[in-house]
Formats: C-alpha cells, structure tokens, sequence
C-alpha cells in the first residue's frame, strides 16, 4: 500500500481553497489568508490511515497555470473545491475542470468539495447534492464522492482530506461500477479466490470456525458471537441463497464486501484483499508470490517437513472420493485458486507415478513438488501462495542444502532430492529408462527427444526415502547444457546411456567425456537393450575396460523391454549419496581447479618447512664437534643445502 499520498485543491478563485487548508492546520477560521497557502506536509502519525500526507493548495488566475499543470500532474488525488453561494463554480466542474484533467493524461480519484455551507446554517442537504452530483459522477468515473463543508465554522473539513486520502488508498474504481452499482469482474473473482481458500473443509460454506479464522487473518480479532449472527442475520435477509447450514456462502460472502462499498467502508474489502497479497489492479503482487529466498551457490532447494505436511494436507483435502488418488476434475479444483496446473507444458502426468486410472496418487504428488522444488524454487514458492500456505513466511516450506562440493568433500550427503543427467546417444534408450522410472508402459515406437524431458520418483535406501529426478535433454539441448558450468554444478550424478547393441553407441558417450569437463560429477555408465545380442563397440577399448580405467564399475545391463531393470535407480541413488565412491579416476578428480591450486600450496608449503628444518639440522651438524653424519644422510643432506641455496 502507498505510504504516501498528495492532495492538490484546485477551483476557481474566491472558492475557499486556502481558507479550507488553512482552518486544518490551525483548526480555526482564519479570517484573511494569502493567495496561495504554500506546501503543507502533515506526518504519519497523525493521519488515520499512518501515511505521510502532502496538501497542496493552487491558484486559478493566467499567471498560476503552468505551476498549477505541474501540480495536477504530480497529484494522487485532486478535491475540486467550489462554493455553494456561486453556482456557476459548480457548473465548471464538469465543462472546465473535469475535462482538463483529462486532456492532461490525468487519471487519479477527484473529490468535489462544496464549501461555505455556514451561509445555510451548516446544513448539509444530501438529496439535493445527490441529484447534483451523480450525473456527474455517471459521466465521469474519476469522480468518487462529494463532502460539503465549511472552513468558516469550521465544518467537516477534516473529512474533506479523510476521504481524500481514502479515494488514493482504498480506490472505488478497481472494486465497484458506480453506473451498475454491482462488484467488478476482477473484484469478484479475488474475492471468490479468497472465499475458496477460507473455506478449509471445501464444502462451499464459511462456518463459524472458518470465519473466526478469516477476521483473524484480515483484523487480528476474532468475531463476537452476537456479530456473527448479526452478520448472518442480514445476508438472510437481503441475499437469495447467502447462508446455507447456517454457514455463509459464496454469494453471502460477495453479498457483504458489496454492501461494504456502498456504504463507504472500502477500506475493509482492501485490507482482505491486501491481506491476501492483491495490488491496487487486483492482480498478486510479486513480493507476494516471490518473498526474498537466496539461494547460495552450489546448494539447491527442497521442501521442508512443513512443505511436505502441507502439500500431504491439500492432497487429502481434494480427494473427495478418499481413493488415494486425484482424478482430473479433482486436480482441476485443486489449482482453481491458481493460474492453473504448473506442469501442463511437461507431459504432465508421465513426469510422476499414477494408478491404473491415470489419477495421481500421493506419492506421485510429492514426487512431483519435490522435483519442481528442486529444478525451479520460485514456481513452488508461488504456488504455495495460490494454494494458500497458512503461514505468512512461506518460505518456512523450503530449506536450503549444503553445497555438493561441501558434500562430495566430506564424503557425507545431507539431501534428500537429487539431480541426474542422462546422455547418449539418439536411440541408445535414454526417453525408455525414464519412462520405466516413472513406471510408465514400455513402447516399442521410437520418437527422438524434441525437448528436455524430466521424471521424478522416490528411492528406498536402507529405509530412508529419497527422491530421484532424472533428466534427458535429446541432442538439441545436450551440448548447450553440458556446456553451461553453472548447469552441471546442479547435477549429483551424471549417467552415460549406449545401447549394447549397437556397435557405434558408445564411442559417442566417450567423446562427449572427452569434448566436456565432467569428470567432477559422480558418474554411472549404463548398458541398454540387454535383450538383443551384444555387439563389439567400435572404440579403442570396450565399455568394460573402459570404465575399470576410470576407477568405475562397469556398465550396469538393463532392458526396459523385458522389465530387467537390475535395480540401476537404486544404484543411481547410492551414488549420488556416496559421490566420491564414483567420481572418474578417483575422488580426487571431484576437486575443482581452485582446490586442488589450494591443496598444492599447502604441500608446496608443508615441503618447504620441512626441507628448512633439515637445512637448520644439517648445519648444526657441521658444526665443529658436532656428530658424525652417516655417509647417506651427509650426502642427501648436502643436496638438499645446495637445492634450497640455488
């Protein structure tokens, strides 16, 4: 919400407009008053709504127009001031002043000011300005109210700057149509968003649990029991259908917020609505959907026990019929407070584990956000706000891990979600050995990778579930990606894919070893098709040489075909648990170029001191009476001397 608002009273001249400022601040009348009362700024403090609040008055005459179209344009609100004993001050209202603001791109909230109504006693006379007003206000939509007053008594002239201050922070426009008298479509459709995600038990009514829970959230006060059935009491009354089960409903909840605004309390639908994150256009704002989250280098994100407890609850929430699974229309219900499903551009559901139906279970939901979590934070964050996390920090449903460096040093992986790349060759297998992850049927047609695909399925490991996404990016996105340092620091574990029956399949995955630096990530090589007959690789040495040189077990032989997977997920796994048990040529080659500079200065250090301690010792020794040296040790000590002098 703004934290600041400026007030700017125009009108013709003799309307009142420095006399009105001068009788706020000095809450008194002020006789004789200069032309143009200069730039008042009042503090938070003393403003009901704690903002900071700039009142700017301006003259009317040729010589104060230019200072004056500055001004309009400058200004948050505009209080158009004319007096009630000059009718023609009123009349230039919407032939001079009104179509002014206008041909100056101008579009912020006017308030119509009638002043000196002392002269009829300080009687306001509402049916009157009624008829007067809203033809204006049917023509020009800027306009949201009109306050008479008098500076003299003084009158209402605080109201006066009230309302202005009101028509900049809780504007009529985005919420109300003034000419229909009814909620405007984005208005209601926050709002039906904010009665869906009140309504915990999703039965289509607010009881009395769910509406305490509701003033909470919004005023930090629960409801009084004879205010709640006050509340009901009148939704009866006036809306058809606006209570049910003695709860409230969709259209009692519209029904309310819709009588809110007529009678002037805006400021109540704005504090739900920016209570729920809604900007002045009715749209999330980003500092809403995206609180600050820093992500430091080489760790990545998971779902936090509070994460998973939440995604577990709404799960069980849209699962009406209680099968364990979440059919289409249930999915569809469940992102019905969202833009919709995050994963419809993904092949979404082949990216996670179904029932025989196709309905999603709960493993495969979990699976699903722990992947998303992990590849692109930002989209969980966000739709924990559209789903309507209970928690005002939202970022409590994720947690940072160690950095893979930290973990692959310390030979100890704290995580429990991990990233693998699957390369080779177009054919070798790599779409079939996902498919077969995320328990997907066998299919005999080939179609090549057009885009990165992605699976997600959870892994026992001596008891502890872990989460595994595996990740194929077909030959367009491969070289871009393995390219990219910042893209494989991700990775946990890269695996090498050749079809075993093909004699040309593996040369390609050795070259792509040797074309890019990835000896750093713990590494798997796998053997596809195990069916068919196996064929000689055409390369220098076969697969099974290959990878013993490289320290490595040899390539695991599957076939998706037959269903002879040799648990190779679960040694995926176990690698990227323990990646220093398979990092090529040893553990020492997962150490970046800056380690290992660091770890040859210290032994260059380490050799050094010790070479100076012998230097020290040797001289010593060739003191006069000092002891005779062994002829070795005299020899290889006088070589030292003479390295460390030259």
């Amino acid at each position: 919400m703004r934290r600041d608002v400026r007030i700017l009273l125009v009108g013709d001249e003799g309307v009142g407009k420095s006399t009105i400022v001068t009788s706020l601040i000095k809450e008194s009348f002020v006789a004789h008053v200069q032309h143009v009362v200069p730039e008042v700024t009042i503090p938070p403090e003393v403003t009901p709504e704690n903002v900071t609040t700039y009142i700017v008055d301006s003259g009317a005459g040729p010589q104060d127009r230019q200072h004056l179209e500055s001004e309009i344009r400058k200004a948050h609100v505009i209080c158009v001031v004319y007096s009630i004993d000059n009718p023609n001050s009123f009349d230039r209202i919407p032939t001079f002043w009104l179509p002014q603001f206008r041909q100056l791109g101008v579009n912020v909230p006017v308030i119509l000011v009638g002043n000196k109504i002392d002269l009829r006693g300080g009687e306001v006379t509402n049916e009157a300005l009624e008829e007067e007003i809203i033809p204006i206000m049917n023509e020009f939509k800027e306009v949201e109210t009109c306050v008479e007053c008098s500076a003299k008594m003084p009158l209402n002239v605080s109201e006066v700057f009230y309302f202005a201050q009101k028509a900049v922070l809780h504007p009529t426009a985005p919420l109300y149509d003034s000419r229909d008298h009814v909620l405007k479509p984005a208005c209601v459709s926050a709002l039906k968003r904010i009665f869906k995600l009140c309504d915990a038990n999703k039965d289509g009514v607010l009881d009395a649990a769910e509406l305490n829970e509701f003033q909470r959230k919004c005023f930090d006060a629960p409801l009084q029991l004879q205010e709640l059935e006050g509340i009901k009491e009148m939704v009866r009354e006036h809306a058809d259908g606006g209570v049910r089960d003695n709860g409230l409903t969709e259209a009692g909840f519209l029904y309310l917020h819709t009588i809110f605004i007529q009678r002037g309390r805006l400021e109540t639908t704005w504090t739900v609505l920016r209570k729920f994150g809604y900007a002045e256009d009715l749209k999330l704002t980003e500092s809403f959907l995206l609180p600050k989250f820093d992500v430091p280098h080489d760790c990545s994100v998971e779902l936090s026990p509070q994460g998973y407890q939440f995604f577990t609850d709404i799960f069980e929430t849209f699962d009406k019929d209680q099968d364990g699974a979440l059919k289409t229309a249930e999915l569809d219900e469940l992102f019905s407070t969202s833009p919709g499903n995050p994963w419809a551009s993904q092949k979404f559901p082949d990216t996670t584990l179904v029932d025989d139906t196709g309905a999603l279970t709960l493993q495969g939901w979990l699976a699903q956000w722990s992947m998303t979590t992990l590849l692109d934070h930002k989209t969980t964050l966000a739709y924990l706000a559209y789903l309507g996390y209970p928690d005002e920090h939202r970022t409590s449903a994720l947690l940072t891990t160690r950095p893979r460096k930290v973990d692959r040093r310390k030979g100890k992986v704290t995580r429990n979600v991990f990233l693998c790349y699957v390369c080779g060759a177009a054919g070798s297998g790599k779409t079939s050995l996902l498919r077969s992850f995320a328990r997907k049927p066998y299919r005999e047609a080939y179609e090549p990778t057009s885009k990165m695909i992605s699976v997600v399925n959870a892994v026992d490991i001596d008891g502890s579930e872990k989460y595994l996404v595996l990740q194929e990016f077909g030959s367009k996105y491969e070289a871009e990606t393995l390219r990219a340092s910042k893209k494989t620091d991700l990775a946990d574990l890269i695996v090498y894919v050749h079809d075993s029956s093909d004699t040309n399949s593996f040369s390609y995955i050795s070259n792509l070893r040797q074309q890019y630096n990835l000896d750093h990530i713990p590494t798997l090589f796998v053997a596809t098709k195990s069916d068919l007959d196996l064929a000689q690789q055409r390369h220098e040495v076969q697969p099974d040489v290959y990878c013993r040189r490289l320290g490595l077990q040899v390539p695991v032989a599957v076939s998706v075909k037959t269903g002879q997977t040799a648990d190779v997920f679960h040694a995926m796994c176990s690698i990227a648990m323990n990646p220093h048990a398979a990092i090529p040529g040893g553990a020492d080659r997962a150490l970046t170029a800056s380690e290992r500079l660091r770890m040859y200065m210290t032994v260059t250090a380490l050799l050094g001191g010790v070479s100076a301690g012998l230097v020290m010792l040797y001289r010593s020794l060739l003191r006069p009476g000092g002891p005779i040296l062994p002829g070795w040790t005299s020899h290889w000590a006088t070589w030292l001397l003479g390295r460390r002098e030259s």
